[in-house]
């Protein structure tokens, strides 16, 4: 079956940065477009960046110019580089995959960005 596995979250200071990693399985990875979900406490989830098959990328624009999102198809990996994070940044962190028109989320990861 479909499973993400998220890893990498942690304690940051703002201006720090922080690379997460979703592992894949159950699916054939280079065929799907790869997400990053985050949700604040007391804030709907939404959406932070998407990597397609063929490797182009989008980003929420409170992001845009900090946040990196990259995939190794050979390792089923997708990943989320952050730079310049802000306190405002902190959440938890989901991979997402939309296999056959179906949803699969990772368990998540918490983000916390305070000094």
């Amino acid at each position: 079956q479909v499973q993400l596995v998220e890893s990498g979250g942690g304690l940051v200071q703002p201006g720090g940065s922080l690379r997460l990693s979703c592992a894949a399985s159950g699916f054939i990875f280079s065929w799907y477009a790869m997400s990053w979900y985050r949700q604040a406490p007391g804030k709907q989830r939404e959406l932070v960046a998407t990597v397609t098959p063929g490797g182009r990328t989008n980003y929420a624009d409170s992001v845009k110019g900090r946040f990196t999102i990259s995939r190794d198809n050979a390792k089923n990996t997708a990943y989320l580089q952050m730079n310049s994070l802000r306190p405002e940044d902190t959440a938890v962190y989901y991979c997402n995959a939309q296999v056959n028109s179906i949803p699969y989320w990772g368990q998540g990861t918490q983000v916390t960005v305070s000094s």
